[in-house]
């Protein structure tokens, strides 16, 4: 009678349990993507809505988002580039950018409200980092936020003048955001790749058509 605590009966037995529990872990994987892509996309679309002012919690997401008209531009590199145009009465209100780049651990992901004139901020929201937590991810909080509202994104000359600067920003300026406290890399990351994307690298030719400061 063959020995059923053999080594080559136990090394059956677990092979046998391995392929079983990854074939029901890629399975459930499968099954499961399309929600997760599915949540991914509509937590995306909160975000563009609360950086817009749109969000009503509880509300339908798609349904608020509808109203949003999503076009897609060219930039200086020849890629194509989404837009988001939030209207009232049929002229624009606001854009919504997305932008991105690198905070201290990893890249950032989010998106920068901007009025009308193409040259003031309405606000700045990530929904995709790594930033230390109580430090760096101070950018989620919404008084940090809040401070991007009515900022100027260029100066007198057309080029990118906003920034976060090391600690309080100097009371009454127009263009600087208070910095990070110990966050100091995260802060400036954040001042560098918005000022790339508002740039003529970026979106700057289509807010300057906004504005009619194009050349």
């Amino acid at each position: 009678m063959a020995n059923k605590e053999s080594i080559g009966n136990v090394l059956f037995v677990a092979i046998g349990v391995s392929l079983v529990c990854s074939v029901l872990v890629a399975s459930a994987a499968i099954i499961l993507k399309p929600q997760q892509l599915a949540n991914e996309l509509e937590f995306q679309q909160r975000i563009v809505l609360e950086v817009a002012g749109l969000y009503e919690p509880g509300a339908d997401v798609g349904a608020l988002y509808s109203s949003i008209e999503e076009i897609s531009i060219e930039l200086a590199s020849g890629e194509q580039a989404p837009v988001f145009l939030v209207r009232s009465n049929g002229e624009i209100e606001q854009v919504i950018l997305p932008v991105q780049g690198a905070g201290l651990w990893g890249t950032m992901y989010g998106y920068l409200a901007v009025e009308s004139d193409g040259q003031t901020a309405r606000g700045l929201q990530f929904y995709q980092h790594i930033e230390t937590p109580g430090l760096g991810d101070g950018v989620d909080k919404p008084a940090w936020q809040a401070q991007w509202s009515g900022k100027r994104l260029f100066d007198d000359d057309g080029d990118p003048l906003i920034e976060v600067v090391k600690g309080p920003a100097p009371a009454g300026s127009d263009y600087q955001i208070d910095g990070l406290a110990g966050a100091t890399l995260t802060g400036r990351g954040v001042s560098i790749f918005v000022r790339h994307w508002i740039g003529d690298e970026g979106y700057g030719p289509f807010l300057k058509s906004l504005s009619g400061k194009e050349s």
